[in-house]
């Protein structure tokens, strides 16, 4: 298991905000604002070598916050060049931009889903376009019940796929058969158990073992994670299979987990 770090990026400014609360409308509810700019993050993360961590926008493509967003993106690039992934806006057009700019991989989601299925054609056409091997699917997802309607009940209810900043289901559950029909395509998985993201309520150990129970290609889980027990659950029901990101918890975004003892405890 490996500890991925992270730096979310909102109004141009790193933040950590609880997963789902984000909207076009609302800003959400904020645990966390910088006082720092995303170099300073990305010189931690590159003194010890952490690549694979990744950068998320989070505001609406097309708007100057998005535009602010990409500005702090590509300070914490040109610190840690090759050393870590972005997403947010990422589609056909500007994929191989965000590459030039000193991304691993880019992180995609909402643009290979459309009227709630995946979009193969699209899919395939960003694959050949940039190469797998700089794509990442990003599988966020929520607990609905199989009949259509929200239910945070995990006796009645499914993975599902959501997009558009975690706003929107699809109609796609997460599962085993789905990792297998996507894994040609990407070079590894980011998903976040939505339902904890950004809590520090514990983890998700049923999402764990189930993608630990693939292990067919890298993932990264996050939500949750509050404590190294934490950790050690993810390690044990994972398989050592999936690797972790934690937001909130750690001490750089005012948390109470300090960045040397997650890289330890991810040995």
């Amino acid at each position: 298991m490996k500890f991925r770090p992270c730096i979310d990026i909102h109004d141009g400014k790193v933040k950590q905000i609880v997963g789902g609360a984000l909207s076009d409308e609302a800003s959400g509810k904020t645990n966390f604002v910088s006082e720092v700019d995303a170099s300073f993050y990305a010189e931690m993360y590159r003194s010890r070598n952490l690549t694979g961590g990744h950068i998320i926008l989070l505001n609406k493509a097309g708007t100057p916050e998005y535009d602010a967003d990409l500005a702090e993106a590509r300070l914490a690039m040109d610190t840690f060049p090759g050393g870590l992934m972005i997403g947010g806006g990422v589609t056909l057009e500007n994929a191989e931009s965000f590459l030039e700019m000193g991304a691993s991989h880019v992180i995609v989601t909402s643009y290979v889903f459309k009227d709630g299925e995946i979009d193969m054609c699209r899919l395939d056409k960003l694959a050949k376009t940039i190469g797998p091997e700089h794509l990442v699917l990003d599988l966020s997802c929520r607990i609905r019940s199989d009949s259509g309607s929200s239910d945070s009940d995990k006796n009645s209810g499914s993975y599902y796929i959501v997009t558009d900043r975690w706003q929107k289901y699809t109609d796609v559950r997460l599962s085993h058969e789905t990792l297998d029909l996507l894994a040609a395509y990407c070079d590894e998985y980011l998903i976040h158990a939505v339902d904890v993201e950004g809590k520090r309520s514990g983890i998700d150990s049923e999402l764990i073992t189930m993608l630990g129970s693939w292990g067919k290609k890298p993932v990264t889980y996050a939500g949750g994670v509050s404590s190294l027990e934490d950790l050690a659950k993810v390690k044990s029901l994972g398989q050592n299979r999936v690797d972790v990101t934690v937001g909130s918890a750690l001490s750089l975004f005012g948390g109470d987990m300090e960045l040397d003892d997650i890289v330890e405890a991810c040995r």
